[in-house]
């Protein structure tokens, strides 16, 4: 199957299924979040502030990762170059920022983003599927998928310089078939965000849905990076972000530890929804 960029334009203004998809994911992790809190019974408007936060750190927190892992300094000012682990970190910086600001405690603020996260890294990940960017390495499946024009075209050359060998004399114009890893982290996140939606009403401590989230993030990362064509293998054949998944997943288990058992009454649900609500 070939695969080609969903680029469409509106006069000056060049759409791309990435930008799209990124709106969606963005919009549709707040109506998680929106719910979630209106089942709990806190203010529904809580889901906005959060959004808004992880849309400005995302942003800023992607393209500062992205220059500092390349030095490409001039990427400040380019439309692409964006990691996700950075914009994850930013996001989390962003909105624990703007929770600490309305005083709402952290913990509960991770509980809520919890599944909106899987969910909203699910859609996104579509986003990359549709620039074609973000792909895997050569593949005779049956649903391997060549992009000619992605970012960079599946071409033997341009797989060649992602450290991907081919057997000497091969074309180094020919487009061949790639692992469609951004599906597959759809579908994985997908049924993670199922799963931690299902846990809402957990009899574990506040936040601890986070953790598992975390743990759940960095094991997918780790294993779909097995089939990425990456540049970064900086570690033998580990990547880098294979290296950021084990600290995730370390990090993760800790809090589902930590937040395992319910709070003392200084922290009860109570207390928590008070504050929510009347924040302003």
């Amino acid at each position: 199957m070939t695969v080609y960029p969903l680029v469409f334009h509106l006069g000056p203004l060049t759409v791309t299924g990435y930008g799209l998809m990124m709106m969606v994911a963005f919009l549709m992790a707040g109506w998680a979040i929106q719910l979630d809190l209106r089942g709990r019974g806190w203010r529904e408007e809580y889901a906005a502030d959060i959004v808004m936060a992880a849309v400005i750190g995302g942003l800023v927190g992607a393209k500062l990762w992205y220059v500092l892992l390349t030095g490409e300094w001039d990427a400040l000012l380019r439309r692409g170059g964006f990691v996700w682990y950075g914009g994850f970190l930013g996001g989390a910086a962003g909105v624990l920022l703007a929770g600490w600001l309305k005083r709402v405690p952290p913990r509960l603020t991770c509980e809520l983003c919890a599944a909106p996260l899987a969910l909203g890294y699910a859609l996104g990940r579509v986003g990359c599927f549709l620039v074609n960017d973000d792909y895997g390495i050569p593949s005779s499946l049956p649903w391997a998928m060549k992009f000619p024009q992605g970012l960079p075209p599946t071409t033997v050359a341009d797989l060649t310089s992602l450290h991907v060998k081919f057997p000497p004399g091969t074309d180094p114009l020919q487009v061949v078939a790639v692992h469609p890893t951004q599906l597959y982290e759809t579908a994985l996140m997908f049924l993670a965000f199922a799963w931690l939606w299902r846990l809402r009403g957990h009899a574990h401590g506040t936040g601890w849905r986070f953790g598992l989230y975390l743990m759940l993030a960095g094991a997918e990362r780790f294993l779909i990076e097995i089939v990425r064509a990456k540049d970064d293998r900086l570690l033998g054949p580990f990547t880098l972000a294979q290296l950021t998944s084990v600290l995730l997943v370390l990090v993760g288990a800790f809090l589902t530890q930590r937040w395992r058992h319910k709070e003392a009454s200084a922290f009860s649900l109570s207390a928590i929804s008070h504050q929510a609500s009347a924040s302003t």
